[in-house]
């Protein structure tokens, strides 16, 4: 008798039998590379799981402060918008004042400002640059531009260059900018 001429549940149990062989026969080579790692090594690799999942779990941390903080930020870049960005149709009056008030306080003249405005696609907002150039000794310039960082309203100070310099004064060209709410 032959395996063709085996019933066919014998066929199907020797098939069965043959796969958990190759089951058991797999474990066992695993279990034995298993074996052949030191304590010491599966410590290591214990101990560098244990860290890497410390710092999964720290950036989940911290992505979830992130997103609680996330209205907050909504209300705070309003706010900035609010209070930083002048409206468009004072805004150049506002500036003029603003900027001639500090270059009094700190002793600077002016050559009068210059404007050039670009508006912002889908920002809501319009792009001012401001030129001008000062006369002044160096402490009187490093007070106007203190000025212009203490100042309530947004300038950022894009280029200051030497113009020219005489005995104990400075001509500097100084470029600005900043944004109009529209």
């Amino acid at each position: 008798m032959t395996i063709r001429d085996w019933p066919k549940w014998k066929t199907g149990t020797a098939i069965a039998l043959a796969l958990l062989l190759i089951a058991d026969v797999a474990l066992g080579i695993f279990v034995w590379q298993m074996a052949r790692e030191r304590p010491e090594m599966m410590r290591q690799r214990l101990d560098r799981l244990e860290m890497q999942a410390k710092l999964f779990r720290a950036d989940v941390t911290r992505g979830e402060k992130i997103r609680a903080s996330l209205p907050q930020v909504g209300k705070d870049c309003d706010t900035f918008y609010q209070q930083s960005f002048l409206d468009a149709s004072t805004g150049y009056s506002q500036i003029d004042s603003d900027l001639g008030a500090i270059a009094t306080k700190a002793g600077v003249r002016t050559s009068g400002f210059t404007y050039a405005q670009k508006p912002v696609k889908d920002r809501g907002v319009t792009e001012v640059s401001i030129a001008t150039s000062l006369d002044a000794d160096y402490p009187q310039i490093l007070q106007f531009i203190e000025g212009i960082e203490r100042s309530k309203n947004f300038y950022l100070l894009d280029d200051l260059r030497l113009d020219s310099a005489k005995a104990g004064e400075i001509r500097l060209e100084l470029k600005l900018h900043t944004f109009f709410r529209t």
